[in-house]
């Protein structure tokens, strides 16, 4: 619970820097915190990023990219802590967009959850991620990251999948 609190604390501090870009397609957004021995990882990802819309589908097709892009984001290994960690995956949890009828402001989010437990907490020095090459129309995860080493923020591109610290 302490790296919610600290989490929400590096927010406070970093969002009023961010507060204007709101929702860029093709840019995800990557929340890390770490604590004792556990790692979470919270994923903001435009829909359109991850099957090229953000509406309710209306092909067959649409719907199956859906599920594709659920299907992949419930796989843990999107995510690849430092190895010598020695982490295991808890489930992860995925919230897709609701497509209830309601316009809203034209914009769906894909929300998910992932977090780690690590054997070796001490050796816990990046995490990778195959976010690009699942998702080829995300170009960029501006991530930021909170834990007992300080706080840091960085930009993933696919050419530079790392988060370091």
């Amino acid at each position: 619970m302490r790296h919610l609190y600290l989490l929400a604390g590096f927010l406070a501090f970093t969002l009023p820097a961010h507060a204007g870009k709101g929702h860029v397609h093709g840019e995800g957004k990557l929340d890390v915190s770490i604590e004792k021995d556990s790692i979470t990882l919270a994923l903001e990802l435009p829909l359109d990023a991850a099957v090229g819309f953000e509406r309710a589908p209306k092909t067959d097709q649409e719907k199956a990219a859906l599920t594709t892009a659920e299907k992949a984001l419930r796989d843990p290994a999107l995510f690849r802590p430092t190895p010598a960690a020695q982490c295991t995956a808890q489930p992860p949890q995925v919230t897709m967009p609701a497509f209830d009828g309601k316009q809203g402001d034209g914009h769906g989010d894909i929300d998910a959850t992932y977090r780690f437990r690590c054997a070796a907490p001490a050796a816990l020095k990046s995490v990778e991620t195959t976010l690009f090459k699942s998702f080829k129309r995300l170009y960029r995860v501006e991530a930021q990251r909170v834990g007992p080493t300080g706080q840091g923020a960085a930009r993933l591109t696919p050419k530079n999948p790392v988060l370091n610290w």
